[in-house]
């Protein structure tokens, strides 16, 4: 197996980072690149780092499902400042590579690497891959007076760099970990320089002088723990549902999380019930009924006969049993999302709603659409719900159970 290396801080990893990697495996054919975080880089000793832990779990979280990439955390367990040439031997020895390993560098280190412990060495260890850190500007741009070197054609870089390598024509992402920390820290645009994965550790974690979940009186939020959870969600309901289906799920999701701000509610418990409402919708009759008996609430002839209806049970039971999610309120706006109950949570009402009038269903009442702006939650839901028993007349359709208990609730409440 032809293996590359990468060494780096990765405090944190971004874009540039992966982007280099694929650059490698698609220019030079390599099968896998380890990923090494450092412990300490001996030339970044000032460097505030986020913990070995904390770099190597946004590490892990960035490459999820990329079989190329393998993170090795053999600086890490040897602790202290090392040696690059320490670390390929180490290498060589425990995976024994096909040929020499790659060693991926930027073209920003080339000029110090003859400072580096053993240069020589390293060139005889290791194929050196040398890639461009630093934007290549026209001949004809001004040279600023303070750059390290002038920006290199492949010649002019072999001409200074005498050791063996081979140069990587790969483009440039203007993103570097100290740029993400200082925007992070003023509180800049910062969440897409970095992927996914690591982006909801640093909000999580505060990591960076990170306060986007911070609230008022200093407490920290708890919706950032759902948000990894949410993005895995979103992830399967995407792969399991054909896209127009997915696209009301997302819409439904947006709107929810709308509605949620206006109404002082938890946005992200809403997206999360509207991207996940629907992720039964497909499966087939026997599942649905599998699925929805283990909430114990027993079938209805209505829902045997048409076992489709029971898609919001059985999302509820999945997301329970499958995701290990237990907010009760959660779980009953996506149980009821189809058949309303009596009593329903204020979540519940978000979600019933978000998911009868989202942007994308045709033929709703732009009045109702309207009251989603201004109008109180309760008048909004029975509205909504007072649409959808009309449309459901209109159209000869069964009102289920739950949806005329609740409308004659609702009656008794509020008067005929």
């Amino acid at each position: 197996m032809k293996l590359a290396i990468l060494g780096g801080s990765f405090n944190p990893v971004h874009i540039g980072h992966l982007f280099l990697a694929d650059a490698v495996f698609t220019g030079l054919g390599y099968d896998r690149i380890i990923l090494i975080p450092a412990f300490q880089s001996p030339l970044k000793l000032d460097a505030e780092l986020a913990s070995a832990a904390d770099r190597i779990e946004m590490l892990s979280a960035s490459i999820a499902g990329d079989h190329r990439l393998f993170i090795d955390d053999c600086e890490i367990e040897r602790e202290g400042v090392s040696y690059t040439v320490d670390t390929l031997k180490e290498i060589i020895t425990r995976y024994e590579p096909e040929g020499k390993p790659g060693l991926i560098i930027g073209d920003d280190l080339a000029s110090t690497f003859h400072k580096w412990r053993n240069p020589e060495e390293i060139a005889e260890l290791a194929d050196i891959i040398v890639a461009r850190r630093l934007p290549v500007l026209p001949s004809d741009a001004p040279h600023p007076p303070d750059a390290q070197h002038p920006p290199d054609a492949p010649h002019s870089l072999s001409a200074r760099f005498p050791y063996p390598h081979k140069i990587l024509d790969n483009e440039v992402i203007n993103v570097s970990s100290r740029l993400v920390r200082e925007k992070i820290s003023r509180g800049d645009a910062w969440r897409y320089l970095v992927p996914a994965g690591a982006r909801y550790i640093i909000e999580d974690r505060q990591l960076y002088g990170f306060t986007g979940n911070t609230s008022k009186d200093g407490t920290k939020n708890s919706t950032t723990s759902l948000a990894e959870i949410t993005m895995r969600i979103e992830n399967d309901v995407r792969s399991v549902l054909d896209f127009a289906r997915f696209k009301h799920s997302r819409n439904t999701a947006l709107l929810a999380w709308d509605l949620c701000c206006r109404f002082g509610l938890d946005p992200q418990k809403g997206y999360l019930a509207g991207i996940a409402h629907d992720i039964c919708k497909d499966l087939d009759d026997d599942e649905l009924i599998r699925l929805a008996h283990r909430d114990g609430g027993g079938i209805l002839k209505l829902e045997k006969k048409k076992p489709g209806l029971l898609h919001a049970r059985a999302s509820a039971v999945l997301l329970q049993r499958k995701y290990g999610i237990k907010d009760r309120d959660i779980l009953e706006a996506i149980r009821y999302h189809t058949t309303g109950t009596r009593d329903m949570n204020p979540l519940a009402k978000v979600v019933y709603i978000a998911d009868k009038i989202e942007i994308s269903r045709t033929g709703i009442n732009p009045v109702l659409r309207k009251m989603g702006t201004n109008a109180d939650l309760d008048t909004l839901f029975a509205a909504v719900l007072d649409n959808t028993v009309a449309d459901l007349k209109a159209r000869q359709l069964d009102i289920s159970y739950g949806t005329r208990r609740l409308l004659a609730a609702m009656q008794k409440k509020n008067g005929p």
